[in-house]
Formats: structure tokens, C-alpha cells, sequence
């Protein structure tokens, strides 16, 4: 089956300009003054891949709401999960990604090889039910932000149509044109570090709260910081990091998985470089959420967000009258990025599990099932919004979904990274085992204290 061009030259056109923009820089830059400054950090970005991608998923419209009531319920106490969720959320990624370049193949195709069939499919079943409430509560965000600039257009019209939307967008636009796309789309996310930058916050508190540990033992705190954690220590970036690591293989020519096993020490850098710095950009657009509406809705007692508009609030500041505006296309562009994700990760770790053919990069014809998998993950995520919960609710409560399921995929991903039979010289390091399992530790009792809270 053809993939038509038109669609994807239009879908592909702004990551087309800016790379060619980029290229442009760094050619003359190199006729001016050879590896300038201003050259390297062009060269920098356009290496940025598949980290980027995962970390400018993280902050998805999940995030955005947990964040941001995190920020209005709680002002500037919860804070600190910024900076102290940040090396953590990176050595996970950091392990999945190596796991990857070293066996050339997926995270459940490498829990599969390591356990027994019971642990894989209980470990899909899970993926796939948290993916697919993240990916309604997306939709659904997507939707009511959309109806902030236009209240007349019917949510069920809209709900169908950024759910179509998506689906066309991932089945039909080639991997190596819509990792491009993505990359550029994290700009978005940074009106909340503008609006952060230019309202009058409070800086000692801030800095202080955003590095010294606070935790308030209530059933409201424990499920908001389940939340935080499990929207940005996330289970679908894990599988999506991995299976994106092998898409960049098969996109330089390594087609087969014995081509790709094993890698090299530059290839590990340039990952961890890649890594670190999506990780970066994600935790700083949740730092500046979380200080923006701490400062403009905390400390004006709004201290719920029941509705788009209530979190539309914390942009006035920078957009004025537009607030709608920026927060809808925020919310659009996040959520444009983080459903393919979410439903990507599902259809590779079921292809994976089952042995289908799967990859973003082949056409629909040549891969049915692991296509059919997202399609039934974006239509079943449409018709959760039918049910009867409160989208922006959702949102949240997706993040304390995916907080509870974590431990049990991270118990896989540490065993695995640490394992000297599978990994070789690149298994984790002591100090990459102790961080891989407090995470595990950490997530598991907030996981269990979020259970508690709930009965």
C-alpha cells in the first residue's frame, strides 16, 4: 500500500524547513568560523533523537494536568519533584535505550527472551490498559481545549475527529519524516517557562521548595505524587524508547536484529547525551508548570482544576486574553505527540510479545497487526470519553494509573540492564543499579500508598 504523498508533505513541511534552516546555519557557520558556537549547538540538536521525543512526550496533556494541580493544590511544596525525579527519570530511560543498542531488540521482545510468558503478557496487559486511559484522557483534553476557542463545535465531533486524526498521522507517514516532526514540537512546551520568566515568583521559595523535600502523609498528597511520579517516570516511554532506539537502527540501514546486536562506546554517548538532555527539557517545563500556577492560582485560591479554562488560567500572565489560546495549542501540540507514543509503545509491546511484524517504519500492508493494535487503542480510547468521566479528571487519574504499574516493568528493565549475560561490558554500573532499584523501591511504595489512600 502506497503512502500518499501529499499527506505526508504537508504533515512533514515545518520539520522540513527547520532542518533545512539548521542546515543552512551550520554550513555557513563553518565558512565563518569553522566549530563556533553557535555550529555546535546546531550540531547538538540535530542529533537529538529518540530522548527528545520520549521527553517532550512526557509532558503530555497527562502531565500538564497533574502538574498543574500539583502546583494549584499544593502552591510551591511539591516542587522539588522536578529536580529529584529528573536523574532518575533519566537513568531509567537511559537503561532502557542501552538495552536496545545492545540486543537490537524491543523491551518486551527483551522480557520475553529473559522471563517466563506469564511475566510478559501480565506486563502488556498492564501497558496496554494504562496507554489506553492515558490515551482517552488525551483525547479528551485535546477536545475540551479546542472548545475553549470554539464552544460551539461538539465534543463528540471533536473527540472522533483528533482521534481519526492521530490514527492517519501514525499509519501513514514514514518513521524517519514523523520522528522529525516531533522533534520540533517540544517548542511548545516552553510558554510555560516564558510565563514563569516574566511574572513577579517568588525565587528564594521557589529554589528552596524546589530542592528540599516536602511530603504532607494525606490521602490527597500520596495520590498527587503517585501522579507526578507516574506521569513522568512512565511506563510507555519505557517500551517507546527502546522500540524507537531500533527504528534509528533500521533507519541507517541495520534491518536485521543480528545487524543491530551490540554497539560501540560513541554510539553509547551519543545516546546518553540524546537522553539526557529530552529528560532535561521535560523536567523543566514540569518545574515551570508547577511554580506558575503555585503562584497564579494557589495564591489566589484557586486550588482546584476542575476544567480546561481553570488551568488556561496560569498563561494569562504572558498571554492576556489569549490565554485560551496558548494553553489550547499547548495542550493540542503535547497531545498530538504523546498519543502516537502511547499508542506506539502499546503495538510494539504486543508485536513484540506475540512475534508480529512491527515497526513504524513499514507500511500498513506489511505490519496489519501491529497497526490494528493502535487503531483498536485510539478507538477504545474515543470511547472512554463516553463514559461519563470528567477529561481534565482523567488526565489524573491516568498519571496515578501509570504510577501503580511502573514498579513491575522497572523490576524487568533493571534486572535485565544489570544482567552481565545480556548486556556485557555494558551493563549497568553500581551506582546505576543502586539509583534503578531506589526507583523501583520508591515507585513501589507510593504505588502501594495510593492503593491504601484509595479504600
Amino acid at each position: 500500500m502506497k503512502k500518499p504523498d501529499m499527506l505526508e508533505e504537508i504533515v512533514t513541511a515545518p520539520a522540513t524547513i527547520l532542518d533545512n534552516i539548521a542546515n543552512e546555519v551550520e554550513v555557513l557557520e563553518k565558512k565563518v568560523s569553522g566549530k563556533s558556537l553557535v555550529s555546535r549547538g546546531v550540531n547538538y540538536i540535530k542529533h537529538l533523537g529518540p530522548g527528545l521525543v520520549s521527553g517532550a512526550a512526557d509532558d503530555d496533556p497527562s502531565g500538564i494536568a497533574t502538574y498543574s494541580q500539583a502546583g494549584a493544590q499544593f502552591g510551591t511544596s511539591m516542587l522539588w519533584l522536578a529536580a529529584w525525579t529528573y536523574p532518575l527519570m533519566a537513568t531509567i530511560q537511559e537503561m532502557c535505550a542501552r538495552i536496545a543498542l545492545v540486543t537490537g531488540r524491543g523491551l518486551a521482545s527483551n522480557i520475553k527472551h529473559s522471563y517466563s510468558r506469564r511475566v510478559l503478557y501480565f506486563a502488556t496487559a498492564l501497558l496496554f490498559i494504562a496507554n489506553t486511559l492515558n490515551i482517552g484522557a488525551n483525547l479528551g483534553a485535546m477536545a475540551k481545549a479546542i472548545e475553549l476557542l470554539f464552544p460551539f463545535l461538539s465534543f463528540v465531533f471533536l473527540i472522533i475527529l483528533i482521534g481519526l486524526t492521530c490514527l492517519l498521522l501514525q499509519i501513514f507517514v514514514t518513521y524517519t519524516s514523523y520522528a522529525r516532526y516531533l522533534k520540533w514540537l517540544a517548542v511548545a512546551l516552553l510558554a510555560y517557562v516564558a510565563t514563569g520568566l516574566i511574572i513577579n515568583m517568588d525565587w528564594t521559595q521557589i529554589i528552596h521548595d524546589g530542592l528540599v523535600p516536602h511530603i504532607t502523609f494525606s490521602k490527597e498528597s500520596i495520590l498527587l505524587i503517585t501522579g507526578v511520579l507516574g506521569t513522568t517516570i512512565s511506563p510507555y516511554l519505557f517500551f517507546w524508547q527502546t522500540s524507537q532506539e531500533v527504528e534509528e537502527d533500521i533507519a541507517n540501514g541495520k534491518t536485521t536484529a543480528h545487524s543491530r546486536r551490540g554497539t560501540n562506546d560513541a554510539e553509547i554517548k551519543n545516546m546518553r547525551i540524546d537522553i539526557w538532555s529530552g529528560m532535561f527539557l521535560s523536567n523543566l517545563v514540569m518545574f515551570f508548570i508547577i511554580a506558575v500556577c503555585a503562584t497564579t492560582l494557589f495564591a489566589n485560591g484557586v486550588t482546584n482544576i476542575n476544567t480546561a479554562a481553570d488551568a488556561a488560567e496560569a498563561l494569562r500572565p504572558l498571554a492576556g486574553n489569549a490565554a485560551y489560546l496558548l494553553f489550547a495549542l499547548g495542550i493540542i501540540g503535547t497531545g498530538m505527540l504523546a498519543v502516537p507514543v502511547l499508542a506506539g509503545s502499546t503495538a510494539y509491546a504486543i508485536s513484540e510479545s506475540f512475534g508480529y511484524k512491527e515497526g513504524l517504519y513499514r507500511k500498513l500492508a506489511n505490519a496489519k497487526a501491529f497497526y490494528g493494535i493502535i487503531i483498536i487503542s485510539v478507538v477504545v480510547g474515543i470511547i472512554i470519553n463516553f463514559i461519563g468521566i470528567d477529561p481534565i479528571k482523567a488526565l489524573i487519574y491516568s498519571a496515578i494509573a501509570n504510577g501503580i504499574i511502573a514498579p513491575i516493568i522497572l523490576v524487568c528493565i533493571v534486572h535485565i540492564s544489570g544482567s552481565h549475560k545480556i548486556m556485557g561490558k555494558y551493563k549497568n554500573s553500581k551506582l546505576k543499579n543502586v539509583v534503578g532499584w531506589s526507583v523501583t523501591a520508591i515507585m513501589s511504595l507510593a504505588a502501594i500508598g495510593a492503593i491504601i489512600s484509595m479504600f
